[in-house]
C-alpha cells in the first residue's frame, strides 16, 4: 500500500504529524508526505517518511501563490498513492487538498471535516474538542485505519551532535524570535532574561533564523553565546537536544525541542489555545496572560497596547521556570 500524508503549512505544523505519519509508516508499505516549502525541513527530519512532495498551496498562507492551472496539474502527475490522510488545523478545510487527490486517482482519503464532503472523502472523521493537534491528528490516523504502533510523542530522526557550535554542556537555549509578531516575547526582555540566567550560573546559547542575527546578536548580548543564522533544521535539533532546557515563544522551536525530549519554558501568547498549540509530551512550564484581551484571536500582530499577554512575563519569572524544569527533570530523569 503506497500511502500520502499531507500537512501544507509550517514547520512546527508539519513536526506535529509526526506521530500520525508513524501511524500510517506502520502499515504501509511507503509514505510520502506532501508539504508546503516552510514545511519541507521539518518533513525530512520525521520518522517514517520515504519521500516528500513539496507544494506551495494556494489557500494556505498569508503570501499564497496565485492559483494555476499547471501547477496544479503538475501536482496531481506527481502523486501515486493508494490511500491518503489530510492533516488539517482546526480551522482549515482538508476539501481543496481531497479534490486534488481524487483527481490525482487516491482511492481512499480522509481528514477532518465540519463541511460536507460529498464524494471528496471516504472518512470523514470530527475532531473531539480541546484536544492537542498532534492528539487530534493521531486520532485521525486511528479513525483511517492506522493505529499509533508507539507511545505517540513527537519525535525526529537522529540529530547530529552539535558541541562543535554550542560548546560543552550544560547549557540552555533561549530561542527569541517568532514567525508571527504577537508570539514574540520582546527584545530586551529577552535580552534581560539572559543576563538573569547567566547570572544564576547557567550557560546560553541564543539560537535564531538567517533574518534574525541582529536579534539573537542584542539578546545574547556579552551572557549568551549566539548562534544567529548558524544552525539548520537538523543542526537546531542538535542544539535542543543538548540543552537542559529551552526557552522560547509559541513557535517551531518549541516542538523541535519537544521532538528531542527537552523540557520547555514556553512564553505563551494566547492569540491560539494553549491546550492545542503548547510543548506536547515533555516537561513545560507555561509562562504568560492565558485570559488576555487577545486570547484567541488568531492575531499576527498583538491588537493590545503593551502586549500584556507576554510582557507581563519578568525575567525572574523565566528563571524560576527554568530552576523548576531542571530540578523536575534532574529528580525523575530525562526522556530521549
Amino acid at each position: 500500500m503506497k500511502a500520502l500524508v499531507t500537512r501544507l503549512d509550517s514547520f512546527g505544523d508539519v513536526l506535529l504529524t509526526g506521530p500520525a505519519v508513524r501511524a500510517v509508516a506502520a502499515r504501509a508499505d511507503t509514505v510520502t508526505l506532501l508539504c508546503g516549502p516552510r514545511g519541507a525541513p521539518a518533513a525530512r527530519l520525521l520518522p517514517g517518511v520515504d519521500d516528500i512532495l513539496v507544494w506551495d498551496a494556494p489557500w494556505v498562507g498569508l503570501d499564497a501563490p496565485p492559483v494555476g492551472r499547471g501547477e496544479v496539474e503538475q501536482l496531481i502527475d506527481a502523486i501515486d498513492a493508494d490511500t491518503a490522510l489530510i492533516l488539517t488545523s482546526f480551522h482549515q478545510s482538508p476539501l481543496p487538498t481531497a479534490l486534488l487527490l481524487r483527481l490525482a486517482g487516491v482511492a481512499h482519503i480522509a481528514a477532518d471535516s465540519e463541511d460536507y464532503p460529498g464524494s471528496l472523502l471516504d472518512v470523514r472523521h470530527h475532531r473531539a474538542p480541546h484536544v492537542h493537534e498532534a492528539e487530534a491528528m493521531l486520532d485521525l490516523a486511528e479513525a483511517a485505519g492506522f493505529p499509533s504502533p508507539d507511545d505517540g510523542r513527537l519525535r525526529v530522526l537522529p540529530p547530529p551532535r552539535t558541541t562543535g557550535l554550542t560548546g560543552p554542556e550544560p547549557y540552555l537555549v533561549l530561542h527569541p524570535g517568532a514567525s508571527v509578531p504577537a508570539r514574540a516575547w520582546g527584545p530586551d526582555r529577552s535580552a534581560g532574561a539572559v543576563r538573569e540566567l547567566a547570572a544564576a550560573g547557567h550557560r546560553i546559547v541564543v539560537t535564531g533564523g538567517p533574518h534574525e542575527r541582529d536579534l539573537t546578536a542584542h539578546v545574547a548580548g556579552e551572557h549568551g553565546l549566539d548562534l544567529g543564522g548558524r544552525t539548520g533544521a537538523a543542526e537546531l535539533a542538535g542544539v535542543l537536544a543538548g540543552a537542559d532546557a529551552v526557552v522560547t515563544g509559541n513557535t517551531a522551536p518549541a516542538h523541535l525541542a519537544a521532538a528531542v525530549g527537552t523540557p520547555v519554558v514556553s512564553l505563551f501568547a494566547p492569540v491560539v489555545p494553549a491546550e492545542r498549540w503548547r510543548p506536547y509530551g515533555v516537561p513545560y512550564v507555561l509562562l504568560g496572560d492565558q485570559h488576555a484581551p487577545c486570547a484567541d484571536s488568531r492575531a499576527r500582530e498583538c491588537p493590545v497596547p503593551g502586549h500584556p499577554c507576554l510582557d507581563t512575563v519578568t525575567a525572574h519569572d523565566v528563571v524560576a521556570a527554568v530552576e523548576k524544569l531542571v530540578a523536575e527533570v534532574g529528580a525523575v530523569g530525562r526522556q530521549r
